[in-house]
């Protein structure tokens, strides 16, 4: 995909942050927090300053138990509790690995785990920790179609990629999961179904952290940059959340500091990364209210549309924004630039506010579509409140940058 692409591009930048919302409901005693619990503390973790709750908003997360201060260690997850690649080559799958040509992806490697240990239920010494992972995701490549036709173009379009990405990725892995058949009693095939795979994939994809390893000739040439490291991924994301974090390679930890205080009880929350709503959704299911690297993309077609029809050089120009870049425009970006000419200036307006009210019918138009189907479809009413609120947070946009380009029209008037 386009922008970086990769998982390295889309690990998730840890920094801290407290939630304004209201206290959030302790759930440390259920029994599947209750095992992780143990489970941690049999591998040299036990936390003091967190514990799972959840809260209006942001749904499950991590609260704090007493007030944190600036600087403070808030957690220090051993290495032993990290679930990575090396994890991987130690167990049973480690000897297939090896031998496999050509030599699978870390992150294949990591999803054969993942699928091989649920399904090895009771008997898996990871049983506390894939308990109180999710048991769906909601990234686009595990939304039904018709949800999937209601995105705004450009981030169907990446979520087609994504779909055929992941389909890919399986398809291509089956003559290995065919090699693993001595160790299961079942058919590899009912074990490594589609479903179970594109679980795996979205529990590495969407809560993984960072930590980059030498390339290994087990493994393809592919980063091997990520690692699922339980309890601290139950934290959620905010935009404003502000730590420092890294495996600290003397302590053998992966550690998490306060960049600023934080309240009692109050929900400890991280970035994940400056991303746009679209960047939200396609790597992690979810959209961020109020946030503050929001943006509306204008395709190609619809620059097109709207430019003037007698420019003669319309193509030439529309060939050097596809080089640069910048065909992908944020509107934030369009209402910010240099003044060339009053008249070029005056053009621009006219174009950037005809551009905005056709978006703000289309979001109109979409929103009140998916408000008749949350009415007909009650099983993909999580789905379509989901793809409601990113187009709520466009619409937003767009009626801001409307009264923005009404305001600076009239200085031409």
């Amino acid at each position: 995909m386009k922008n970086g692409g990769g998982r390295t591009s889309r690990i998730r930048r840890r920094k801290l942050f407290t939630s304004s919302e209201s206290r959030g409901v302790n759930e440390s005693y259920k029994p599947e927090f209750i095992e992780l619990k143990k489970w941690l503390k049999d591998r040299k973790f036990e936390d003091t300053n967190l514990i799972p709750a959840r809260f209006p908003g942001t749904g499950r997360g991590l609260m704090s138990k007493t007030s944190l201060r600036e600087g403070q260690m808030i957690i220090s997850l051993p290495e032993s509790c990290l679930l990575t690649t090396d994890t991987v080559l130690r167990s049973y799958l480690g000897a297939y690995i090896a031998k496999w040509q050509p030599p699978p992806s870390p992150v294949l490697a990591l999803c054969t785990f993942l699928v091989s240990e649920k399904h090895a239920g009771d008997r898996s010494p990871w049983k506390p920790y894939l308990e109180v992972l999710p048991k769906a995701y909601t990234c686009p490549v595990c939304l039904e179609p018709e949800v999937v036709n209601l995105l705004p173009k450009p981030l169907k379009a990446k979520a087609i990629e994504q779909r055929t990405h992941v389909q890919e990725f399986v398809s291509s892995s089956r003559d290995f999961f065919s090699s693993l058949q001595p160790l299961f009693s079942e058919a590899v095939e009912s074990i490594f179904s589609y479903s179970a795979l594109l679980w795996a994939w979205c529990t590495v994809n969407t809560r993984a952290v960072y930590r980059k390893r030498a390339p290994r000739q087990c493994f393809s040439a592919e980063p091997d940059t990520c690692v699922l490291a339980p309890f601290l991924d139950l934290l959620n994301h905010s935009p404003d959340a502000q730590v420092k974090a890294a495996f600290n390679e003397e302590t053998r930890c992966y550690e998490i500091r306060t960049a600023v205080s934080c309240g009692k009880h109050k929900e400890v929350l991280i970035c994940y990364g400056p991303h746009d709503n679209h960047r939200l959704l396609l790597e992690y299911g979810f959209v961020s209210i109020r946030n503050p690297h929001a943006c509306v993309y204008v395709s190609k077609d619809i620059l097109v549309k709207y430019l003037p029809s007698t420019d003669k050089r319309m193509n030439q120009k529309i060939s050097i924004l596809e080089d640069h870049d910048f065909i992908e425009t944020c509107w934030k970006k369009v209402l910010i630039g240099e003044v060339i000419s009053d008249t070029n200036e005056k053009t621009s307006l006219d174009i950037a506010q005809k551009i905005c009210h056709y978006f703000i019918k289309e979001s109109k138009a979409v929103l009140q579509k998916v408000s008749h189907m949350k009415d007909e479809e009650v099983a993909l009413i999580n789905q379509l409140t989901l793809v409601e609120t990113l187009w709520t947070e466009e619409l937003k946009i767009l009626q801001a940058s409307a009264e923005t380009l009404t305001s600076l029209q009239t200085a031409f008037t």
